[in-house]
């Protein structure tokens, strides 16, 4: 057999990966962009907050969310969309802000819902409405949580800065019977400036008795006393028992006075019948 023959198949393949090779991008390889799953994962998420909140305060709830066509293999491709609403019998004074917004990231959660309630003690319902999309697929869902609204302890103090310099924002701690309950944030202050400090604690559960709230000032700071010079200043409240319950006995005294109506009843008639006879 010729050579030239021989090599004839050989030299086709070659020019055939030549041709291959040349036909190939000469960029950066890119990876196509990865389609949401037909079979879109759940949408999950949890909304939590404080069940008590005093009237006329204001409150800190958190919301989580992730799922649906907006998130593949725990990956945002898409956009969350979400939408708080609140409702009760009467929401008045009752606001919650951010009241929407956008997640296309884990890294942005958790949500801060910052709560302001009104002046009316009721029970309230917070809903986030959620749209999980990408591209043309979409799926919703919703979180709620009830929490109630009740008549608060209020607590008041005056805060002074020093003569020589302002402070930046910072926070007074609460302490009810030795137990920090909360926080105050207190805004910037200019030298020699008071400043009116006003806490108000869920009024329920207390036992019966007396009970104090502290107000501190963080030893460090060193620039803000309150009005009696001081970083520390107490208060002392009294909380009465609960009046007895004396629903029992009524219905004892009750049943007692029917029990004697019918046992003199009873005697009367026997005795009209003993007479009828003789």
């Amino acid at each position: 057999m010729d050579a030239a023959v021989r090599t004839a198949p050989f030299v086709a393949a070659l020019l055939l990966a030549v041709v291959l090779l040349l036909a190939l991008p000469t960029g950066p390889a890119q990876a196509a962009p990865r389609p949401a799953a037909s079979g879109a994962p759940p949408i999950v998420g949890n909304l939590t907050g404080p069940s008590l909140l005093a009237t006329g305060s204001n409150g800190t709830f958190y919301f989580n969310v992730s799922g649906g066509p907006a998130v593949v293999e725990g990956e945002f491709v898409g956009t969350i969309n979400w939408t708080t609403n609140l409702t009760g019998a009467n929401t008045t004074g009752s606001s919650v802000s951010p009241s929407n917004g956008s997640i296309t990231n884990s890294t942005a959660q958790p949500v801060v819902l910052k709560m302001t309630t009104g002046a009316i003690a009721e029970s309230l319902t917070l809903t986030v409405d959620v749209v999980s999309s990408v591209a043309t697929q979409n799926a919703s869902q919703n979180f709620s949580f009830t929490f109630r609204l009740v008549p608060p302890y209020t607590v008041r103090a005056t805060l002074v800065a020093g003569p020589n310099a302002g402070t930046l924002p910072f926070n007074v701690t609460v302490l009810l019977d030795g137990t920090a309950v909360g926080t105050v944030p207190v805004p910037s202050l200019s030298p020699n400036q008071s400043w009116g400090l006003i806490y108000r604690y869920p009024a329920t559960g207390l036992g019966s008795g007396w009970h104090t709230f502290t107000l501190q000032i963080a030893d460090q700071h060193g620039l803000v006393t309150f009005s009696n010079g001081k970083t520390v200043q107490s208060t002392s409240f009294y909380v009465a028992s609960a009046p007895p319950n004396n629903t029992v006995w009524y219905v004892v005294g009750v049943v007692a006075f029917f029990g004697v109506l019918f046992i003199y009843a009873t005697r009367s008639a026997a005795r009209r019948r003993g007479s009828t006879r003789r």
